[in-house]
Parts: C-alpha cells; sequence; structure tokens
C-alpha cells in the first residue's frame, strides 16, 4: 500500500523560506515519480513541481521556477520542496503525491495517490 506523509509546513514571514518534506512508502523499486501540489482557500488545486525519484528528473510550475527547489533522498525515501523567496500568494495546503510519471505538465495534478495536506501560511 502507497503512503505519503507530508510535514514541515507552518508560518513564514514574506520574502522567507520553508523546507517541506514528503515520506514515502509501498513503492517497489524507484520507478515511480512525486509531485507536490497545493491548494489556496478558494481555488483549485495546481501542481507546481514533480521528481522522477529513478533518475531525478524535476519539473516545475512557471510559479514557483527558480523559487523553489524538489530534491529526493532516495535512501530515505523522503522527497523534499524547499521553498524560498516567498509570497503570500504561496500561501496554500500543501500535497504530496506519487504516481508512475510526473504529469505532462508541472501544473497538472492527475496523480492516483495522495498524502495529507500541511499548511503553509505566509504572511506579508
Amino acid at each position: 500500500e502507497v503512503q505519503l506523509q507530508a510535514s514541515g509546513g507552518g508560518l513564514v514571514q514574506a520574502g522567507g523560506s520553508l523546507r517541506l518534506s514528503c515520506a514515502a512508502s509501498g513503492f517497489t523499486g524507484d520507478d515511480y515519480a512525486i509531485g507536490w501540489a497545493r491548494q489556496a482557500p478558494g481555488k483549485e488545486r495546481e501542481g507546481v513541481s514533480c521528481i522522477w525519484v529513478g533518475d531525478g528528473g524535476t519539473y516545475y510550475s512557471a510559479s514557483v521556477k527558480g523559487r523553489f527547489t524538489i530534491s529526493s533522498d532516495n535512501a530515505k525515501n523522503t522527497v523534499y520542496l524547499q521553498m524560498g523567496s516567498l509570497t503570500p500568494e504561496d500561501t496554500a495546503v500543501y500535497y504530496c503525491a506519487a504516481d508512475a510519471s510526473c504529469p505532462l505538465y508541472a501544473e497538472r495534478v492527475e496523480y492516483n495517490y495522495w498524502g495529507q495536506g500541511t499548511l503553509v501560511t505566509v504572511s506579508s
């Protein structure tokens, strides 16, 4: 059974940084992808980043490219999302998700497995 556990959310001031973690279990081998998506109040869920765990390929949405970095520690089965230059517009519940591959575009949210969310609040 695939399980995803997201953590690391919190309150941060605009311009600050935060690192989210996603602990994954239940996968066989490393031929899968882990992504991060977020949902702000009153808005639809949107993908922000995805990583192919096997080869390390990464993808970012236009809204976070250059500010967020996704990485994977395969020994720990954990994927990280390092977020920098945060703005109040980044305030959302962040979810980690998984599937056999990353969506065609990083903004998409076609994942079969989802973890619980972790709230990120950026104050101005």
